[in-house]
Order: C-alpha cells, then structure tokens, then sequence
C-alpha cells in the first residue's frame, strides 16, 4: 500500500518536476505551449504560497530517489443550486505518477485520500479533467460524465 503524506515546501522542486511530467505525457493535447521554463519558477512560488495556507490540499507518495506521485484537490466556492446547497465543489487537478512508479496504486492511493479530505469537509460534488490513461482509475472511484460540458477560453 502506498503512503500518502502532505506535502511541504522541501517537496516543491519535485512537485514542479512531477508537474512538467504530466504535461509532456499529455503531448501537446493543450496545444503548443509557448517557448520558455518560466512557468516552472511561477509555479514553485505559487506551491509555496499555497502550502503555506489550507486552500488547497498538496498530497505525495514518496519514491526511492524522488516523488514517486502527486495529486492536488481544491474546494471552490459558488453559487448554492438546489443541486448543491452550499455552493462548494472540489476539483482535484495534477495527479501524475512518475513513469518509474507507475501500475503500483499510488494515484489511487492519492486520489481516495483526497476523496477522504472532501468528504470529511462536506464537499458534495467533486469534479476532475481526466487524462485517457487516468480514466479507468477515476470511472473506478465513481467519476462520470457530469451533463454540463466543459468549454474553455484560452486567450
């Protein structure tokens, strides 16, 4: 079984690693990223702001050399519905596994204790963008289409 610890800012060089790892396994599925690392340095800074407030909830399994996965969950706050009384939606965003690490359950592992942490702060509705490599895990811990699609703006 794996391990699941938060994370902490002497994990943030490997979170961004991580982080650039899910990105190149997407292959350009985004589009073109445009030239330069400097995201790398603006998302190192963002890490250790947020791991410095409860926000956002940073979880890891750690490898023999590095981090072996990661995964990141946040609770968004809108509009109630009768849908969703309260208005709170969790997203869970950036779970990747080391290609090393891989087919040994630790995004599992992260992802049911995110799960846990939205449950026990009374999240109702959690939602995630999936990778096709990541579907059969996330459709196995109950994930479905949600009716209302996802469209983006990227400017």
């Amino acid at each position: 079984m794996s391990d699941v610890r938060a994370a902490t800012e002497a994990d943030i060089a490997e979170l961004v690693r991580l982080r650039a790892l899910m990105f190149a396994d997407l292959g350009g599925a985004w589009g073109t990223p445009p030239a330069g690392d400097d995201w790398r340095d603006h998302c190192a800074a963002e890490l250790a702001r947020q791991l410095r407030g409860d926000a956002m909830r940073i979880l890891i399994v750690d490898g023999d050399t590095g981090l072996a996965a990661s995964g990141v969950g946040v609770i968004d706050r809108r509009l109630p519905s009768p849908y969703n009384p309260d208005g709170r939606v969790g997203h869970v965003f950036g779970v990747v596994t080391d290609p090393a690490h891989r087919g040994r359950g630790h995004a599992r592992a992260v992802m049911e204790r995110l799960l846990a942490w939205f449950e026990d702060s009374g999240v109702r509705r959690v939602d995630l963008n999936a990778s096709p490599d990541g579907m059969p895990l996330y459709r196995g811990l109950g994930f479905a289409e949600h009716p209302d699609p996802t469209l983006s703006l990227k400017r």
